[in-house]
């Protein structure tokens, strides 16, 4: 597949999201990972409701434009991370064609989340991660994540609540991300303190909250 352009989806790719989740479960139960994702769980409406609050994200060739994936980025989720400051973006569902895109493309549209969240002068990405997957667990560690707590009972759309582990990752933030002149490099801006209401670490009051992005 060409060079990948990303841009924000709006009503007009819904039916199309809908089709990447389940043709991602489908992949994923043709290998054995049960227990995630099912086809038919997630429908338009799921998707129009993240539009609304966050952001959905299309990633599709220069040429043609033929969808390669997508993912949704949250500015909060407190069904796994409790309440927190505005420090984090929260990357889910994040969705491959892989019919289409060539190896790598997963990790390439990580990477352009990661971006996104640095552009809003955000300190961390953050995402769950089914417990119990250690193909998925490994996937993210060699990204770069590393594992901050554990939630129990996280409620599902479509489904029974499960248990999640917690990731994240200190942004890469560019000159100018959050309106200074600070150099490359990753933003340790907000230290972790045990939750006592979780079971899961969060960032102590480190940040002041600029940059937080419109919801």
């Amino acid at each position: 597949m060409d060079d990948l352009r990303f841009r924000r989806a709006d009503t007009t790719d819904l039916g199309t999201l809908v089709r990447l989740r389940d043709d991602a479960a489908r992949w994923m139960l043709g290998r054995g990972i049960t227990g995630q994702w099912q086809p038919g769980q997630l429908g338009e409406d799921h998707f129009r409701r993240v539009m609304d609050r966050g952001e959905v994200w299309i990633a599709e060739a220069e040429t043609g434009g033929r969808v390669a994936g997508a993912w949704e980025l949250w500015w909060e989720d407190e069904d796994a991370w409790g309440p927190q400051p505005p420090v984090a973006g929260y990357v889910h569902r994040l969705m491959v064609d892989r019919a289409a895109a060539p190896p790598g493309t997963g990790r390439t549209l990580l990477r352009a989340a990661e971006r996104r969240v640095a552009e809003t002068g955000r300190a961390f990405v953050r995402l769950d991660c089914l417990a119990g997957n250690a193909r998925l667990h490994a996937y993210y560690l060699d990204a770069g994540y590393g594992v901050v707590g554990h939630k129990a009972g996280k409620p599902q759309p479509g489904g029974a609540p499960k248990s999640f582990t917690l990731m994240e990752k200190a942004c890469e933030v560019t000159v100018g991300a959050r309106g200074g002149d600070a150099d490359e490099g990753p933003v340790h801006a907000a230290r972790h303190v045990k939750s006592s209401d979780g079971g899961h670490d969060r960032p102590g009051d480190g940040r002041d909250g600029r940059g937080r992005a419109a919801r």
